[in-house]
């Protein structure tokens, strides 16, 4: 039995100005950016409220675009639960996987985002299926 749900938003930029693509969704989207960690340069969080999506932006190297998190209590099940379904591996990165849906989003799993908690509308799963 493991848990998992819908996480985050990630907003995938491909830009020499890292500091202006942040600017802009945050105007955009009307939050402010959260601070700053120095070890993770390429990346830049805005501030959600609790019940709100986390809203993640990115320097990447590959075609600007948007793509979801998935969080979850055992990333090796959720991921076999979701092949099953039909989407495939890409890469795994650091403590996450980078998944392709059988329409061709690429999604991640990650591990829980919030204090290490999924919180109370989590989906619970038996086994590898739905």
């Amino acid at each position: 039995m493991h848990r998992s749900r819908l996480v985050g938003i990630v907003i995938d930029c491909k830009t020499e100005d890292f500091d202006t693509a942040t600017r802009f969704w945050s105007q955009a989207l009307g939050r402010p950016i959260g601070p700053k960690d120095p070890e993770s340069p390429h990346y830049a969080d805005l501030k959600m409220e609790p019940d709100e999506p986390l809203v993640l932006v990115q320097k990447v190297d590959h075609p600007s675009r948007v793509h979801l998190d998935i969080e979850t209590d055992d990333i090796e099940a959720e991921v076999k639960r979701l092949e099953a379904l039909g989407a495939k591996r890409v890469e795994f990165i650091k403590r996450w996987w980078v998944m392709e849906a059988p329409t061709g989003q690429r999604f991640c799993v990650v591990r829980p985002q919030r204090d290490g908690k999924l919180g109370p509308h989590a989906n619970e799963w038996g086994n590898t299926s739905p």
